[in-house]
C-alpha cells in the first residue's frame, strides 16, 4: 500500500485548522504560522506534527510532498510560489492571490517544476453544489440560459478595522472575499464571461474597500450571471439560482449561520404553469474540506490538472480586477 502523503499547512488560524481536520492521521508533517504558539496548537492535536514559525524548513524536508496555504490574501502568493519552486504541490486558499499576474507568475514555475496547484474554492465540494452539478450534467435543466447569485453576511463590530479592510494585505473587500466564491461558481457552470459589467462600492463600513459588489457577467454566447456579494447582509445568506430551458435549480443556505443547506429542483412541465419539485436537504454539516483534498490528492496521483487551477483562479480574479477599475478602486 502506498505511503499517505505528507503535507506542511502554512497558516494555522481558522482556515487552517480546518484544513489540517481533513487531513488523515499521520499525514500533517509540519504546521506553520509566524505565531509559533498557533502552529503548535495545531500540531499537538496531530500526533508527529512538528511545529515551525519557519515555512522554510518545511519546504526544504523531502519528505513534504503538498503544501497547503491558508494565510491572509497578500502572503497566498508568495508562498505559493516558493512552495512551488521547491517543487512541492499546492492547495492554495482563495483566491489565491491578490490579483491575476501573481497567479501567473505562479502558472509559470509551475510549468517548469511540474507541480499541480489547486485554488481553494471549497464551496464547489458544498453537498447542494454537487447535486446542482450533477443534475446540470445529465441535462436536467436543458440549455442553460443564465443563473443568479446572492452571498453576503453583516461584519461585526469593528470590521472595518481588520485585515479584510486593509487593501494591501486584502487585495479589496467583500468583493475578492466571498464574491469570489460566487464568480468561481458562475464560472463552473456557464464558462469564461469576456463581457464584464458591474461596480463595487462602500455603502456602510467606513474602509477603503467595497462592503457591495453588483456584477453582470456575459458568455460569448449570451448566458448570464448576476451577483451581488455584500458585508451588509444583516442576516448571512447564501442563495444560487441557475435557469435552464426546461427547469431550474435553487441552492440555499450553506449550513451555520447561512441557514440549512438545501437544492431544489424545479421541473418545468410541458403544460407549463406548477413545476414538478425535488429538494434534497443537507443537516449532516459541511464535508467540503475532505472531498477538495481528495480531489486535489486525484489531481496528483493521476498527473490531472486541477479546477479551479491556476487558470481559473486568473480568470476569477480577472474578474475581480475590471469590476475595481471601472469602480475606481485600486487593485492589489
Amino acid at each position: 500500500m502506498a505511503a499517505v502523503m505528507q503535507y506542511a499547512i502554512i497558516g494555522c488560524g481558522l482556515i487552517g485548522r480546518k484544513r489540517a481536520a481533513s487531513l488523515s492521521p499521520g499525514q500533517l508533517r509540519y504546521a506553520c504560522d509566524l505565531e509559533l504558539g498557533r502552529a503548535a496548537e495545531v500540531a499537538k492535536i496531530y500526533p508527529g506534527c512538528i511545529p515551525t514559525a519557519d515555512y522554510q524548513v518545511a519546504l526544504a524536508d523531502a519528505a513534504v510532498q503538498a503544501v497547503i496555504i491558508s494565510t491572509l490574501n497578500s502572503s497566498l502568493a508568495p508562498l505559493a510560489l516558493a512552495a512551488v519552486q521547491a517543487g512541492k504541490h499546492v492547495l492554495v486558499e482563495k483566491p489565491g492571490a491578490l490579483n491575476a499576474a501573481q497567479l501567473r507568475t505562479i502558472q509559470s514555475a509551475a510549468t517548469k517544476t511540474g507541480v499541480k496547484v489547486r485554488i481553494g474554492y471549497n464551496h464547489r465540494f458544498h453537498p447542494a453544489l454537487q447535486q446542482a452539478r450533477t443534475l446540470v450534467e445529465t441535462g436536467a435543466l436543458g440549455p442553460l440560459m443564465f443563473l443568479r447569485g446572492r452571498y453576503g453576511h453583516g461584519g461585526r463590530v469593528g470590521y472595518e478595522r481588520e485585515w479584510r479592510a486593509n487593501p494591501q494585505l486584502s487585495g479589496g473587500g467583500e468583493l475578492i472575499d466571498q464574491g469570489v466564491h460566487l464568480i468561481d461558481l458562475a464560472h463552473w457552470f456557464l464558462g469564461e464571461f469576456p463581457t464584464i459589467t458591474g461596480h463595487a462600492t462602500t455603502s456602510f463600513w467606513a474602509m477603503p474597500v467595497d462592503d457591495n459588489a453588483f456584477l453582470s457577467l456575459r458568455t460569448a454566447t449570451g448566458q448570464t450571471a448576476w451577483l451581488h456579494v455584500s458585508c451588509t447582509e444583516w442576516k448571512n445568506l447564501f442563495s444560487l439560482e441557475i435557469y435552464g430551458r426546461d427547469g431550474k435549480i435553487a441552492i440555499d443556505g450553506l449550513g451555520g449561520s447561512y441557514g440549512p443547506e438545501r437544492c431544489t429542483y424545479y421541473k418545468m412541465l410541458p403544460q407549463m404553469g406548477p413545476p414538478e419539485t425535488t429538494t434534497w436537504d443537507y443537516p449532516t454539516g459541511d464535508n467540503s474540506w475532505k472531498l477538495e483534498l481528495a480531489a486535489f490528492e486525484e489531481d496528483i496521483r493521476t498527473d490531472r490538472a486541477p479546477n479551479p487551477g491556476l487558470n481559473e483562479g486568473i480568470s476569477t480574479l480577472e474578474v475581480v480586477e475590471e469590476i475595481y477599475r471601472t469602480s475606481g478602486y485600486p487593485s492589489g
